[in-house]
């Protein structure tokens, strides 16, 4: 069965990404660094264990982008909230392990979706939690459909995300992977 890394990427332009980080370094330095974690974790994750799939926001913009690599495949992110957009991902790759990140953790590395992909041999879902609350990595197995109701009546942002998420799906076979940070402030920077 295939196996698909989704990256889930925004045009990086000032005042659409990483807004939180803008508001401590300013927006162009956020979208600067934004676009620049996103190329260098993009090549670093490049492997011939899985497919790379970028899912793009805004939609027609991003499928047009110069700056993503042009031989990777792209998908519109769509409208709705994150677990929308989340779920919509998921459920239209391929069937098989489909694994989905933000581009904003620098510490990812292949070795980690190694593990989740692993992680789905034995787990209907993987979650690799991240420090705040979060989480920086969601996995399903393709094989049946998403559990219903995934990603219902999460907060989004807050402390409670992941435990949100699991609550979502409970009965679902899950596994946890290592913690990682993402990049929302200029103290996760720091970290």
């Amino acid at each position: 069965m295939q196996r698909t890394l989704v990256i889930m990427v925004k045009e990086p332009r000032p005042g659409r990404v990483k807004t939180r980080l803008g508001r401590d370094i300013g927006m162009v330095g956020a979208s600067w660094w934004f676009r620049h974690q996103t190329r260098t974790l993009i090549r670093r994750l490049r492997d011939p264990r899985w497919q790379i799939v970028l899912a793009v926001s805004p939609d027609r913009e991003g499928l047009i982008s110069r700056v993503w690599p042009a031989d990777l495949p792209r998908a519109a992110q769509g409208r709705g909230d994150l677990g929308q957009r989340m779920g919509r991902m998921l459920r239209s790759m391929p069937k098989g392990a489909v694994c989905l990140i933000g581009a904003d953790i620098p510490g990812i590395t292949p070795s980690h979706i190694a593990r989740a992909f692993k992680a789905l041999g034995q787990a209907q879902m993987v979650f690799g939690p991240a420090p705040d609350g979060g989480y920086w990595l969601v996995g399903a197995q393709r094989y049946a459909a998403l559990p219903r109701g995934v990603f219902d009546n999460v907060r989004w942002s807050t402390e409670y995300a992941l435990a949100d998420t699991l609550a979502s799906v409970p009965g679902c076979r899950v596994a946890l992977l290592d913690h990682l940070r993402d990049v929302d402030t200029v103290a996760d920077l720091k970290a």
